[in-house]
């Protein structure tokens, strides 16, 4: 791929993750970042390591009621929800988008009544030596990539619930609906 192509492609990346990163600032409910915070990644076409997938730097947290990426949009920002996404594109190479949120019951219990398609993966069941986003993604997209994936976590292990997509947008208004039906409940 020639120098033009790669830097014209990495560039729709950091724009398509920008404005996505916008609308979720307008309209998420910060009740769905993690304690571990959120973050948002898109990856190049193809993408097969942390380094092809652009997420925020530092993350997105809750700061005063509201969420707040703490750093800037780039290339390499995020491990943990890159692997996530990488591991999922092995599977489709069009699901290059992902996002962690906060996981409770009642929350799970919306998703399903939305009719997503979830899988659930249970931490204990992790072989070991391999890394936990590897093996419970890659377990659940055996046969197709879901929606959401979400566990109830572990010892030392926040429950999590990750959504996938195809890009950073349809992710957001993902976010953007479940916000606008939570308004009301205890999550």
């Amino acid at each position: 791929m020639s120098e033009k192509i790669s830097d014209e492609r990495e560039e729709e990346v950091i724009n398509q993750l920008t404005l996505a990163l916008g609308k979720l600032r307008g309209g998420m409910d910060p009740r769905l970042i993690p304690e571990v915070g959120s973050n948002l990644v898109y990856a190049l076409p193809g993408a097969r390591e942390p380094g092809e997938v652009a997420g925020v730097e530092g993350r997105i947290v809750r700061l005063r009621g509201s969420i707040h990426p703490v750093g800037d949009v780039a290339f390499g920002a995020s491990d943990h929800i890159a692997r996530i996404v990488l591991t999922a594109m092995r599977f489709d190479p069009d699901m290059r988008s992902a996002v962690n949120i906060r996981f409770s019951d009642p929350l799970a219990a919306l998703i399903d009544e939305l009719s997503f398609d979830i899988c659930w993966f249970d931490r204990n069941q992790e072989p070991p030596g391999i890394r936990t986003m590897d093996w419970g993604v890659a377990s659940c997209c055996r046969d197709h990539v879901p929606d959401m994936i979400l566990d109830r976590g572990a010892v030392g292990k926040e429950p999590m619930i990750r959504i996938l997509g195809s890009d950073p947008m349809s992710i957001t208004n993902t976010i953007v609906m479940l916000s606008s039906r939570i308004t009301n409940m205890e999550i």
